[in-house]
């Protein structure tokens, strides 16, 4: 296994820092622990609780997340608390030993409506995946555990996943408000027993999926990438927020047309195709002048 490294982030709280991995530090379990006994299954947090300031250790996928009392100023010792989870980790230190019971967090999933009546969007207290996944099969879902679950409940016809919720799509034979709790405490009670979400030939870490995304983006033309930058900054927020996302997928030169996929909520939605079609349509030719003729809009 490559080496660790650990980079530090702040959080809406001042009190508490994250120390985020390269790679996955556990399946999909979080924890935390108020104090050194409540971490016997976890020979990380029991040292980290060495350290006179720490208060409470949170871990979860890719980070490890410490408050601190106050007798002491992060400035002054994040570089040496990052620097010690960095060397225990490599130097093959056990985050989390599996088979003790651990205190977790409780998981909590509640659902949302979105424009497509006919899906759903579920949204957890935590990190399920970090990139988004779609399956219109239960074939493709072969290496996502979850989705591949969802799809044996008869009513369910479509599946997308990104950060922490899960889109379902169903089909016509029943309506929402019959299957709702079913589908919402399903997926509630998948979470919490850490099943895995998705198989490690599909998980990547953030720093993986920038990577991928950057090497990519290297790759398009000057206006493509513009085209890119607008969709990201302007248009993909609004679709996530709805259950959906967006996909840039071609920009061709000679006839000035844009292609884009539609996925999660959006995807086999007539109006927020039209919706959606439109509005990118007429943003990218006011922000691009001359360079855009018309965007399609493809479901995924």
């Amino acid at each position: 296994m490559s080496k660790y490294s650990i980079s530090i982030e702040g959080t809406s709280n001042p009190a508490i820092k994250k120390f985020q991995a390269d790679q996955f530090l556990v399946n999909h379990n979080s924890y935390e622990f108020n104090n050194i006994d409540e971490a016997s299954n976890s020979p990380l947090a029991q040292q980290l609780f060495y350290l006179p300031f720490v208060k409470t250790v949170y871990i979860a996928q890719n980070f490890v997340a410490i408050e601190k009392y106050n007798i002491v100023e992060w400035i002054d010792i994040q570089k040496e608390v990052s620097t010690q989870i960095e060397d225990y980790l490599n130097d093959n230190g056990v985050v989390i030993i599996e088979d003790i019971q651990a205190k977790k967090i409780p998981v909590t999933v509640y659902a949302e409506s979105t424009p497509n009546p006919s899906t759903l969007k579920f949204v957890a207290n935590k990190k399920l995946v970090t990139n988004p996944f779609d399956f219109k099969s239960i074939d493709e879902a072969a290496h996502a555990p979850l989705a591949k679950a969802l799809f044996h409940l008869p009513f369910v016809k479509e599946v997308f996943m990104d950060e922490n919720y899960v889109s379902v799509q169903k089909y016509e034979v029943t309506e929402w408000d019959e299957v709702v709790t079913e589908t919402r405490e399903f997926i509630r009670d998948y979470i919490q027993d850490g099943k895995e979400i998705v198989s490690p030939e599909l998980l990547k870490t953030p720093q993986q999926v920038e990577t991928i995304a950057e090497k990519e983006f290297e790759t398009l033309d000057d206006t493509s990438k513009e085209i890119v930058n607008i969709i990201e900054e302007y248009v993909k927020p609004a679709v996530a927020s709805d259950g959906g996302n967006i996909v840039f997928k071609n920009y061709d030169e000679k006839t000035q047309n844009v292609q884009v996929v539609l996925q999660g909520a959006c995807s086999g939605c007539p109006s927020s195709t039209f919706t959606l079609k439109n509005g990118i349509e007429n943003m990218l030719k006011q922000m691009l002048p001359g360079k855009i003729n018309m965007v399609e809009a493809i479901n995924g």
